[in-house]
C-alpha cells in the first residue's frame, strides 16, 4: 500500500527521507525508477484493459469466476491510473513529496482501499466458489448475477471503509513534515494490514482447500458412478426384457394384466382383465391401459383393474405431471465442473502470485509499525513496495499462460490491432 508510519523516519513509501531528494531528480536512481514506473504502468494499463474487454466481448468468458476477475482487474486499472503516477514521482524525486499534503492523503487512501478491494476480490471469488461447490443445485437455482453482483459491491464498499479515516483527517496530526507522504497513525498502519491482509488470507486460504477438497470428493464419485454403472434388470418374474432395437416400442417386461390379475368374480359381466380382451374403444389411447386391458364397459368404473393391472412405469410416468430428469440435475452440476472448473485452475496461480508479491511489503509495513526500534534497510522497504505493485501487471500474463480460453481470446485481439 505504500505507506509510512511515524516510527519510519527514513519512510516506508521509497525508502528514503526528504533530504534525499536534491540528490535524485532524472540521474541514477531516479531515472532507473522513472524507466521503470514508466514500464510498469503501460504493461498494468494494456494487460488488465486486455482482460476487461475480453470478457465483455467474448461469451464464452462471462463465467461467474470471471466477473470476479474484471473487478480485480478494475482495481489494478485504477492502481494504474491513481496511485503508480504519483509513486513513480516520489520515487523520481528520491522520497520527497513537493506536492500538497491533501493530494497526499488522497494518494494514501486509494493506495489502502485499492489494495484491499485486490485481496477482498479474491476472498469474493473464494466464497463464490465455495458455495458453488457445497451447494451446487441451490447455487444454480438462485440468480447468479444478483449474488455476484452483490459480493462485487460489498468488497469495493468494504475497501472504502477500511480507507475512508485518511480521507477523515486522520494525517492532520501536529507537527506533520509536508515533505514526507505517509500514514501519521501508527495504529491505524495495524488496524489496515489487519484488515486488509491478515485477516483476510487465512479465510481464503481455508476457503479453497475445501472448495478444492470437495471437487477432488466429487470427481472420484463420479468417476466412481461412471465406471460401475450396470444396466438394470426388470423387477419382478419372468425373463429380463430384450434389448433395445431402432424398430417400434420396446417391449414391456411383464404383463401388466398377466398372471397377476384377480380373476372375475363369478356372475356379473366379464371385466375389462378378463380373458377376452377386446381392442380399446376408438380414440383411447392403447398404452394408457395396457395392451392387454379391454376397453371399458358401460356402466362400468373406467379404471376397473385390480390393483396388480396396474398401467407399465412408462404409462404412469406420462400421466404424472413433468419432473426435473437426472439428466438436468447432472448438466446443473456439469456447468460447475466444465468451463467453471477451467477458470477455477488458474485462481490458485492468481492467489500465489498475490500472496508472493504482498506478503513481504505487510510484513515490513506492519514490522515498522509495532518495532520502532527495529531497524530495515530503505534498499528493502523500495524493493518491497515495488515488487507489490508488480503483481498488478502479472495477473493477465497468468491467464495467458493457464487458461486457454483466454490464451485464445488474446490471441484474437493482438492479431486484430496488429
Amino acid at each position: 500500500m505504500g505507506n509510512r508510519s511515524t516510527a519510519d523516519p527514513d519512510g516506508l513509501l521509497a525508502g528514503r527521507g526528504p533530504g534525499a531528494g536534491a540528490a535524485a531528480g532524472l540521474a541514477g536512481p531516479g531515472a532507473a525508477a522513472l524507466v521503470g514506473g514508466v514500464l510498469l504502468i503501460g504493461a498494468v494499463l494494456a494487460g488488465n484493459s486486455l482482460v476487461c474487454v475480453s470478457v465483455a466481448t467474448e461469451r464464452a468468458l462471462q463465467t461467474p469466476t470471471n466477473s470476479f476477475i474484471v473487478s480485480l482487474a478494475a482495481a489494478d486499472l485504477l492502481l494504474a491510473l491513481l496511485v503508480l503516477p504519483l509513486f513513480v514521482y516520489s520515487e523520481v524525486q528520491g522520497g520527497a513529496w513537493l506536492l500538497s499534503p491533501r493530494l497526499c492523503d488522497a494518494l494514501m487512501a486509494m493506495d489502502v482501499m485499492l489494495c484491499t478491494a485486490s485481496i477482498f476480490n479474491l476472498c469474493a471469488i473464494s466464497v463464490d466458489r465455495f458455495v458453488a461447490v457445497a451447494v451446487p443445485l441451490r447455487y444454480n437455482r438462485q440468480g447468479g448475477s444478483h449474488r455476484q453482483l452483490l459480493l462485487i459491491g460489498a468488497t469495493w464498499l468494504l475497501s472504502a471503509a477500511v480507507a475512508a479515516p485518511v480521507l477523515c483527517g486522520l494525517n492532520d496530526v501536529r507537527g506533520r513534515d509536508p515533505a514526507v507522504c505517509r500514514l501519521e497513525d501508527r495504529d491505524y498502519v495495524v488496524y489496515s494490514s489487519v484488515c486488509s491482509f491478515f485477516l483476510p488470507c487465512p479465510l481464503m486460504l481455508l476457503l479453497y482447500w475445501a472448495t478444492f477438497r470437495g471437487l477432488r470428493r466429487w470427481e472420484v464419485a463420479r468417476r466412481a458412478k461412471l465406471h460401475g454403472r450396470a444396466p438394470r434388470r426388470p423387477s419382478g418374474p419372468g425373463p429380463p426384457s430384450p434389448p433395445p432395437s431402432p424398430g417400434p416400442a420396446p417391449r414391456l417386461p411383464q404383463d401388466p394384466c398377466g398372471p397377476d390379475c384377480a380373476p372375475p368374480a363369478p356372475g356379473p359381466p366379464q371385466g375389462p382383465c378378463g380373458p377376452d380382451r377386446a381392442p380399446p374403444a376408438p380414440g383411447l389411447p392403447q398404452g394408457l391401459r395396457g395392451p392387454n386391458c379391454a376397453s371399458p364397459v358401460p356402466g362400468l368404473p373406467p379404471d376397473s383393474c385390480d390393483s396388480n393391472c396396474a398401467p407399465p412405469d412408462a404409462v404412469r410416468a406420462a400421466a404424472l405431471p413433468p419432473q426435473t430428469p437426472p439428466q438436468t440435475r447432472r448438466r446443473r452440476r456439469a456447468k460447475i465442473t466444465g468451463r467453471e472448473r477451467k477458470a477455477m485452475r488458474v485462481l490458485p496461480v492468481v492467489v500465489g502470485a498475490f500472496l508472493l508479491c504482498w506478503t513481504p511489503f505487510f510484513v515490513v509495513h506492519i514490522t515498522q509499525a509495532l518495532c520502532p526500534a527495529c531497524s530495515v534497510p530503505p534498499r528493502l522497504v523500495s524493493a518491497v513496495t515495488w515488487l507489490g505493485y508488480v503483481n498488478s501487471a502479472l495477473n493477465p500474463v497468468i491467464y495467458t499462460v493457464f487458461n486457454a480460453e483466454f490464451r485464445n481470446v488474446f490471441r484474437k485481439a493482438l492479431r486484430a490491432c496488429c
